[in-house]
């Protein structure tokens, strides 16, 4: 078994990712521009919209699975959430038509079943008393939101249709949009595994099929409003003891990155180096030119 595998151990991760010509994620309160930090220009990505990436590519990768039930997703396009925890009610033999809300009993056995059967549960944890009760879950899989190395420079392009919509538009009145995005921003985030917060349900294919998502997420999420997205760097950070050999912050400071233009438009613009010395009891496994993770 690899050992950024490994269920029983501490975790923690750098991810570099980058966004040329496109928005990365679009701020719905600010007409979809690009987020920023209005003090730095810095840019923005939530983690929310990280993890959808993750989830999206899990509903890809395990869809065809033998096992593939157990790979379902609690938040996904078009569901209704109280009607999947009732779904784990009547499941496990606890619902009544007409009630309210379950025993603390029924609840923590519907809360199994949910960490059970969906994937992004058990591993991101979750709120499952929006309708029928089924406690909280607090997974072991953290994400943060990431920020651009350097600031980013939004910009709002003006777009046209040769068609129009209707004849009485007349057609020299060619419909307009606009579409926003940045040239190019290098993007830092933070992944973090908790074994203390693992249920006896998350196993080692749950942790493997984590890593091969942030690795793979942005090849299945595509379009033109995104630009191109490539991960450009993941360093997993796993400690021997469970309680951690060497404080996080330390791991991470070891990571410097360089930026060699005063506007940087390529990840070629950027120098990345990483300290390897003295890891006593951490192995690191990083990312390798094609895309591989390698322990070492």
């Amino acid at each position: 078994m690899a050992i950024h595998n490994d269920v029983s151990k501490k975790h923690d991760a750098i991810l570099l990712f980058d966004c040329t010509n496109g928005n990365p994620n679009g701020d719905p309160d600010a007409g979809n521009q690009p987020r920023i930090d209005p003090e730095t220009s810095n840019g923005l990505v939530t983690d929310a919209c990280i993890k959808r990436k993750i989830r999206n590519y899990i509903n890809i990768r395990c869809k065809d699975e033998p096992d593939a039930e157990k790979y379902k997703l609690f938040i996904e396009e078009g569901s209704v959430l109280n009607n999947t925890i009732q779904r784990g009610y009547i499941a496990t033999d606890n619902y009544t038509k007409g009630m309210k809300e379950g025993t603390p009993e029924q609840q923590a056995a519907v809360n199994k079943w949910m960490q059970s059967n969906f994937y992004d549960i058990r591993m991101f944890g979750g709120v499952l008393s929006t309708g029928l009760k089924a406690g909280q879950v607090w997974g072991p899989i953290q994400v943060s939101p990431a920020r651009s190395l350097d600031a980013v420079l939004p910009q709002s392009l003006t777009i046209t249709r040769c068609a129009i919509t209707e004849a009485k538009e007349g057609k020299d009145n060619k419909t307009m949009g606009r579409k926003e995005m940045i040239p190019y921003g290098l993007y830092q985030s933070y992944l973090f595994y908790n074994p203390h917060l693992r249920d006896e349900s998350v196993t080692e294919k749950d942790l493997e099929l984590f890593w091969e998502a942030v690795l793979k997420a942005w090849e299945f999420d595509r379009s033109s409003a995104r630009g191109f997205m490539a991960v450009r760097g993941l360093w997993i950070f796993s400690h021997e003891s469970k309680y951690g050999n060497i404080p996080v912050h330390q791991l991470f400071s070891r990571l410097s990155t360089h930026s060699n233009s005063e506007n940087p438009r390529s990840f070629d613009d950027y120098t990345v180096m990483f300290d390897d010395s003295d890891l006593d009891g951490v192995t690191v496994t990083t990312l390798d030119s094609k895309g591989v993770l390698t322990s070492g």
